[in-house]
């Protein structure tokens, strides 16, 4: 990472002054400061340094759009050899996606695009580290989540962009390759899911059927699942999940997301 840093670490105070002058080349600069494999330098400087230029507002319209730009092509593109470049490209464009929803500025294909690229980063997450010891978090599902949350919580994003989203997310509640989620990532899928609900344009027969997608099935891992990881991790990462689900559904008041709960008892009943 090339981009200097203040030495009191005061990165709001630092945003101000740093967006306002920074050019195509400074936020190249930035976005590739978000594969650091320093944590301190990708979570601790980069990520935190974009969160405060869009959350204070310190980037123009044209900055807005470049970095968009520069993140999806990360989010979309091959991982570094370390494994931190694609998560945290969905974190950061999760601030993007954030600020777009505190005062649009995306057209609607660009909030599409936006969809469809957090939609692909989440489903093709296959690297399941969450938190290394001398590394720090990679945290793909996650980030992925984050990202899908703050598109969800938009309220131009559409039915199709909506699908999109419940499908990646699906893809990664108990993938085959994953294994027992530990780091919250269940809790975090879960968001968006909750949040999706409040759209009254997915009528009650089409989360049934969500719901039905993440049923076991007959692959290999089901047939007999307690022995071996494979269909212990599937019953560990589906139950989180639901049981995330059931936990706030049932506790809201609100309608349109409590008539989750019950399909979250299903599909636990479901489980062997």
């Amino acid at each position: 990472c090339i981009v200097a840093r203040p030495a009191d670490g005061d990165l709001k105070a630092y945003a101000a002054t740093f967006f306002p002058k920074a050019g195509l080349v400074d936020l190249e600069a930035l976005a590739r400061c978000l594969g650091d494999p320093d944590p301190a330098v990708r979570d601790g400087f980069a990520f935190t340094l974009w969160s405060e230029g869009l959350r204070g507002r310190h980037l123009s319209a044209t900055q807005m759009r470049q970095a968009l730009a520069l993140l999806n092509e990360m989010a979309d593109g091959p991982d570094d050899a370390e494994g931190f470049r694609r998560p945290f490209a969905a974190l950061a464009l999760s601030e993007v996606a954030r600020a777009d929803r505190i005062e649009a500025y995306l057209t609607e294909v660009e909030l599409h695009e936006l969809a469809a690229t957090g939609a692909l980063n989440l489903r093709g997450v296959s690297d399941y580290r969450g938190f290394t010891p001398g590394e720090g978090w990679r945290h793909g599902v996650a980030h992925g989540s984050d990202l899908a949350l703050q598109l969800a919580l938009n309220p131009r994003l559409t039915r199709a962009d909506a699908d999109l989203l419940l499908g990646a997310i699906a893809a990664q509640v108990a993938p085959g390759a994953s294994p027992y989620y530990h780091h919250g990532e269940p809790s975090r899928l879960a968001r968006p899911v909750l949040f999706l609900a409040k759209r009254a344009d997915i009528d009650d027969a089409a989360w049934a059927a969500w719901f039905k997608t993440l049923h076991p099935d007959s692959g290999a891992r089901w047939k007999d699942p307690y022995s071996g990881d494979a269909g212990l991790a599937a019953i560990h990462n589906t139950t989180a999940f639901a049981s995330a689900i059931y936990i706030s559904a049932a506790e809201t008041q609100d309608l349109q997301i409590k008539r989750l709960a019950p399909l979250a008892v299903e599909l636990l009943k479901a489980l062997p």
